[in-house]
């Protein structure tokens, strides 16, 4: 299919495997708005090209010899090159999709996907948009819902269940001599405690304690004023 080059992305293919760069050259090229330039086979490789044949686009697969391509990702958009970086990779692990789009890149597919959706991501890309696959926003969505649970649990799995009690108590603002009547201890024992709970989670006064106790979900209130208790 003839293209107007002048309308053209002009895209480089960086990626070590041969036959699946030759498939992806010939479906690019039938897209009347796009024209592969260039084809490299590692990083280094590739960053050399962009500098020699500046590029619109580099389509950049993570796992290449000599340079991989988060790195050479990371050379690319850090000569403060107009070039935008698509990663078109066989991993999903949140990892390599978060060093690759700290590194610079534009988007992140895998090479799973449907060529539809590569040329749109490249549309979307060359649109000054950022494209992550359906697939890849779940995955990294997921992680980071998994990364805030395992915080907050390792955090309060390091407290005894009498240690979360105390912290859920003063968090809403009981008195140690009131947490003590509450629970039958001693306000020495409270105090040993409450102590235990600072030294543990590294937080040294009731406000820090309160804050990461509200935002753990171990009380939803702010700290009320309680009056003591009066035994008739």
């Amino acid at each position: 299919m003839t293209a107007d080059t002048s309308l053209c992305t002009r895209i480089l293919v960086a990626d070590d495997h041969q036959i699946f760069v030759q498939g992806l050259h010939s479906l690019l090229e039938g897209e009347r708005d796009m024209e592969v330039i260039a084809e490299c086979s590692d990083g280094s490789e590739a960053v050399r090209a962009v500098r020699r044949l500046k590029p619109d686009l580099v389509i950049m697969d993570n796992s290449m010899p000599c340079m991989n391509g988060i790195e050479a990702t990371c050379r690319i958009t850090g000569e403060a090159s107009p070039v935008k970086v698509l990663c078109l990779s066989m991993h999903s692990e949140p990892r390599f999709v978060e060093r690759a789009m700290e590194a610079g890149a534009s988007g992140y597919l895998l090479k799973e996907c449907a060529f539809q959706e590569l040329a749109g991501a490249i549309r979307e890309v060359m649109a000054g948009r950022t494209y992550l696959s359906p697939a890849i926003a779940r995955i990294v969505v997921d992680a980071m819902k998994r990364r805030k649970q395992n915080d907050a649990s390792t955090y309060l799995g390091r407290l005894t269940e009498r240690e979360r009690e105390i912290l859920q108590l003063l968090a809403e603002g009981y008195s140690a001599r009131q947490i003590g009547e509450k629970l039958c201890l001693s306000v020495k024992t409270v105090a040993t405690h409450r102590q235990h709970v600072m030294d543990k989670l590294d937080i040294h006064n009731i406000a820090g304690l309160t804050k990461f106790a509200v935002r753990e979900g171990l009380t939803p209130d702010a700290p009320q004023e309680h009056a003591p208790h009066v035994h008739h």
